[in-house]
């Protein structure tokens, strides 16, 4: 940086104003030419110089430095009295991060009447930018979707960087004070600062998010290699991959039909997938008796990727109007609801448009066929990849040079379902994860799961992460009603289908609250004894309760509580104790009944499914939050373990020594790793820096599920990348695919996925380790065995 003297400071600052001089701006202080309008306290910071610097750009700007300490602070006051805000909707900062490297900076503005607003703002190394902080709580999902558009962006010629993140309340009549500071800086970290006002600012505000999304579902703001710009661009990707996946399926491992791998230890072919324990290691085993290791993908679809449009069209560059072709992937839709997902979130209902079912319409067009021409059998397993000689251009509706009867008509959605299992046979896939498309199972090319998706009007249990809902009551007779009804429709057609993997119990339950604190490892029983007694669970806990301390007098002992009548507990509201050293009996018996829930839920389950599929696994509840009982009961119901990891390595999910003691295989049912570079702006839940670091993350994560003798496959989340603007279900707008919106594979991640998944044999099949007993056992379930039907709970 250059210096100048104060006198041009004040001329360039007079010449080129930051923002226009709406009549609600004030101007609150300028750091680069001091007045007396706000008082500025430093504390573990310093403003080591009188003088401003330049910039590259001739910008006027002087340098704060946050020293080493807890919290280092700049904070501005008005000289007298508060500053009135009322007019102002937005603050603006003048600021650069003087650093190589990104700063988190915390910003708070306070009121006389004690209410504040906070923010924490990822400051990037580079350029001087103008930062806005709205004057009032917000959050992406105001905007419809989970995470906002990169900051910062360009706007008329501004840099602007959007506090997307502001938590808390303000009144605007009466402000007190504005905070900067660094939480617990190792080196001294330096900023640059210029003016500081407020104006209304809904222009700034709306211009983060106008025209965002381009005609093809894509960010418009950022480039990356497989950002599509024209159809043509679509059908030409299209024909190139169609001859890389026929050298790559040719290329596939030797396999017996479901994908089980022909070398390796051989078991006894009964004709439906099972476990089984062979030299201390888990294996999944074909119907033809081979091992196999779930290489699964989660959300196989092309059904879910549509995004709502309605009241937010400005954010879309060029949605199709009413009558062109493309308008026919318009729909419409209402997923608002009252759970932890959609908690806050703006747009969840009204009309929305699928722009990746209008991406697979440019590309491949339709392909309607004639009255006359040969169909292809439904299911019928098609060739590797089709022979480019012959066949019309990518997208055209001319039929092809051979005749009808040497090449059957495929329907579009034919044609996606095969393309779609060439992929993932191609890429070293074998099963077809949760809540992927029927029709691919169908198929008869790849083993598939199913889930049970119970649902009914019987009670839930608040636990406080009820991200998806409260989790089920098992003990309302309504539970074993909604079980047995939703199992019956879910193997109605699937129970003598050698190609099903399994069921999965649910996904996500809320067992446990968020933290690691008895109130939130408890939340379930803390959250039963706060019910009414008409709720079934908290009248089973009572009964538990009674049946040990048979009065009010042993509950008080037991617990250290003064209960002067057993009615008291049966009261709503009512707050159990902390577990505590002098009283252990608190904690046995929130134990004790966490166990009896978890039993009850998980029995009930697998009772019916028992009855009405002896022949399939039931793989678990997909853990993501869970308790050490409801695990323990998932291992005494379900053939397997299935858990939700977001960690870099599996180990890092659970404690799995605990999991070696319950002695069941474990299947990882969802993981995935995302970054911000390409499109979408979520990162998901385990992100990475960079597109080329979710390769890597990949395969580390899958080398370390091998080494675990437990762990029988692992399943990512998920195939398409999420809609810039969010999924219906809840605004998730993640970068997790395999395939972007426009139907393109992100060539190094697949690159990277398929070498990881054709290594599995080698490490799976690799002669073991010289081992003790060998320890041969097998899950509950073979062929023939029956359970009675499940009664309601009494």
């Amino acid at each position: 940086m250059m210096r100048r003297p104060l006198y041009a400071v004040v001329a360039l600052m007079l010449a080129t104003p930051l923002f226009a001089a709406p009549e609600a701006q004030q101007n609150l202080f300028n750091f680069a030419r001091p007045t007396d309008v706000a008082k500025v306290v430093t504390q573990g910071s310093a403003l080591p110089s009188l003088e401003p610097e330049f910039t590259d750009r001739g910008e006027a700007l002087r340098r704060l430095v946050f020293h080493v300490g807890e919290r280092p602070t700049l904070q501005l006051t008005p000289q007298q009295g508060t500053w009135d805000w009322s007019q102002a909707g937005v603050l603006g900062l003048r600021i650069q991060n003087a650093q190589d490297w990104a700063i988190t900076l915390d910003l708070r503005i306070e009121s006389s009447d004690g209410k504040a607003l906070t923010s924490r703002i990822a400051l990037p190394a580079g350029p001087a930018q103008t930062l806005l902080v709205p004057l009032h709580a917000t959050t992406p999902r105001d905007h419809g979707m989970r995470a906002g558009p990169p900051m910062p962006f360009e706007h008329e010629g501004q840099r602007l960087l959007l506090a997307e993140f502001v938590e808390g309340e303000l009144n605007p009549a009466q402000v007190s004070s504005i905070t900067l500071s660094l939480d617990r800086p190792d080196a001294n970290q330096n900023i640059l600062l210029g003016r500081v006002l407020v104006e209304p600012g809904e222009g700034s505000l709306k211009a983060a998010y106008t025209g965002i999304v381009d005609a093809y579902g894509q960010y418009t703001r950022a480039r990356w290699p497989e950002k599509v710009n024209s159809d043509a661009q679509l059908k030409q990707a299209s024909v190139k991959e169609k001859d890389q996946l026929k050298g790559w399926l040719d290329k596939r491992p030797e396999q017996d039909r479901f994908g089980g791998w022909m070398k390796g230890p051989s078991f006894e072919a009964r004709g439906f997938f099972r476990t089984e324990k062979h030299d201390g290691r888990w294996y999944l085993v074909t119907p033809e008796g081979h091992p196999f290791y779930s290489l699964g993908v989660n959300t196989v679809t092309a059904n879910g990727s549509q995004t709502y449009v309605e009241g937010r069209e400005s954010m879309f560059t060029a949605l199709p109007k009413e009558g062109e072709p493309l308008a026919a992937f318009y729909g419409q839709g209402d997923n608002r609801s009252d759970t932890g997902a959609n908690k806050g979130r703006a747009y969840a209902q009204g009309r929305w448009y699928d722009f990746y079912r209008a991406n697979l319409q440019r590309t491949y067009g339709d392909q309607v066929c004639p009255p006359d021409a040969p169909q292809k059998p439904a299911g019928a397993a098609p060739e590797a990849a089709a022979p480019t000689t012959g066949e019309p251009a990518a997208g055209s509706s001319a039929p092809a040079q051979s005749t009808a009867a040497e090449k059957p008509c495929v329907p579009e959605a034919e044609r996606w379902v095969n393309q779609t299992l060439d992929r993932l046979q191609g890429w070293g896939f074998n099963t077809l994860g949760n809540w992927s498309d029927n029709a691919l199972g169908e198929a008869k090319r790849m083993p598939y799961t199913l889930p049970l998706s119970i649902q009914g009007d019987y009670a839930t249990i608040s636990t406080g992460h009820d991200w998806w809902g409260g989790i089920p009551d098992p003990f309302d007779p309504r539970f074993a009603m909604a079980a047995e009804r939703a199992i019956a429709i879910a193997t109605r057609d699937h129970r003598e289908d050698p190609w099903l993997l399994g069921y999965f119990a649910d996904n996500e339950l809320a067992w446990a609250g968020v933290g690691t604190d008895p109130k939130a490892r408890y939340a379930l029983a803390y959250g039963t004894l706060r019910l009414t007694t008409d709720v079934p669970a908290k009248r089973a806990f009572l009964k538990q309760l009674r049946d040990k301390y048979r009065n009010q007098q042993g509950l008080s002992a037991a617990w250290g509580i003064d209960l002067p009548a057993w009615e008291l507990l049966e009261d709503p509201g009512f707050e159990a104790p902390l577990p505590s050293p002098e009283h252990p009996a608190i904690e046995e018996d929130f134990k004790r009944f966490q166990k009896l829930f978890a039993d009850t839920y998980f029995k009930t389950i697998s009772d019916s499914l028992d009855w009405h599929a002896p022949n399939h696994l039931l793989l678990g509840g997909r853990f993501a939050v869970s308790t050490p009982e409801a695990v323990e009961a998932c291992a005494q119901y379900c053939d397997v373990l299935s858990f939700n990891f977001y960690t870099r390595e599996p180990q890092q999910g659970y404690d799995f020594d605990a999991l070696r003691a319950l002695d069941k295989p474990v299947l990882i049912t969802e993981f995935h790793f995302g970054s911000r570079d390409r499109g979408p702006f979520w990162g998901g839940v385990a992100e990475v820096y960079k597109e080329e670091e979710r390769g890597p993350a990949y395969a580390h994560f899958l080398k370390q599920a091998l080494t675990d003798p437990m762990i029988v496959g692992a399943h990512w989340f998920q195939y398409l990348d999420q809609p810039v603007t969010g999924r219906l279900l809840d605004g998730e707008n993640g970068h997790l695919g395999l395939v972007g919106i426009t139907d393109r594979p992100f060539q190094g991640f697949v690159e990277a996925v398929r070498k990881a998944n054709l290594d599995v044999p080698k490490t799976l099949l690799a002669p073991p380790a010289p081992v003790g007993e060998n320890n041969k056992g097998e899950a509950k379930k073979t062929i023939g065995e029956q359970a009675p039907p499940q009664q309601p709970a009494q």
